[in-house]
């Protein structure tokens, strides 16, 4: 087993109206966090002892309100990101799911952050101020927009990838 565990978890929440292309949630950091006015996805750290999914979507019910009954599906984007932080000299690494919920689901704002909007793909592309984010857009685009692709990346709730055989 691999002693490394990645600091952060990032969820992507889009939703797929029928007939219509995908939406991206995108919600903005509060003036009084880091990176004030940044539009991003759902972030968060993971706590002692929680396994990675189970953080993703903790972070996901804390910031935006979404538990099981509004998630259609859940994606391991297979999408880890190191970046710089240069508060504590060090790299951080963070890995990266996407979460579908249901088209008529509407999120709640969170105190971490005074805004929030539904996005079609050239505004999510045009707000993606990191290119990882712009990867893990273009990531949920290509893979799982069709169904049949989608289900090597999809994850039951409890984290365990679907298409992978009984053991």
């Amino acid at each position: 087993m691999s002693p490394y565990r990645p600091d952060l978890v990032e969820c992507w929440i889009f939703r797929a109206p029928a007939g219509g292309s995908p939406e991206y949630l995108l919600i903005r950091r509060a003036p009084d966090r880091i990176y004030p006015g940044l539009w991003q996805c759902v972030t968060g750290a993971i706590d002692d002892g929680e396994e990675i999914p189970a953080a993703a979507l903790r972070e996901v019910a804390e910031e935006t309100g979404f538990g099981r009954a509004v998630i259609e599906a859940f994606y391991d984007l297979e999408q880890v990101e190191t970046f710089y932080s240069e508060a504590n000299d060090e790299l951080v690494t963070s890995i990266v799911f996407a979460v579908r919920v249901q088209p008529s689901a509407e999120p709640r704002l969170s105190h971490e952050h005074d805004g929030l909007r539904w996005a079609g793909r050239e505004e999510a592309l045009r707000l993606s101020v990191w290119p990882a984010y712009y990867e893990s857009l273009l990531r949920i685009e290509r893979d799982l927009a069709d169904r049949d692709m989608a289900r090597w990346f999809e994850l039951d709730l409890e984290g365990r990838r679907l298409a992978r055989p009984p053991r």
